[in-house]
C-alpha cells in the first residue's frame, strides 16, 4: 500500500491490523472482525497526521462491511462544510464512512 498522501482537502493512509493484534482474540472467535473502535482510531491516527487535531466527536459512523484480520484498507479523510468525512475502503469496497469532528 502507498505511503500516506497529504494535500489540502484529502488525505489518505494505509490501514492494516495483524493477525496477532490484542483486541481480535474475543472479536470473534473463530471468526474474527476487527472491532468498529479500532478503525476509528486510525481515523484519528490520520486525522492528526493530516492536520494536527485529535478526534474529539464522532458526528456519524456507519460499518458497511467487514475488516479481517491481516487485510489491507485505506483511510480518506476529505473537508465537509468545516468537519471532516471519512470512509475506510478496501479496494472499491466502502467498510466504513462517517463525519467527525477534531480539534488542535
Amino acid at each position: 500500500m502507498d505511503q500516506p498522501k497529504p494535500d489540502n482537502q484529502r488525505y489518505r493512509a494505509a490501514l492494516h491490523v495483524p493477525p496477532e493484534h490484542p483486541c481480535l482474540p474475543g472479536h470473534f472467535p473463530g471468526n474474527p472482525l476487527v472491532p468498529g473502535v479500532v478503525m476509528l482510531q486510525h481515523v484519528a491516527k490520520a486525522l492528526r497526521d493530516w492536520r494536527q487535531k485529535r478526534l474529539v466527536r464522532v458526528l456519524e459512523a456507519k460499518f458497511l462491511a467487514p475488516l479481517y484480520p491481516g487485510e489491507h484498507a485505506e483511510v480518506e479523510l476529505g473537508e465537509a462544510a468545516g468537519r471532516i468525512r471519512f470512509e475506510i475502503r478496501r479496494e472499491s469496497h466502502v467498510l466504513a464512512r462517517g463525519l467527525i469532528e477534531g480539534e488542535a
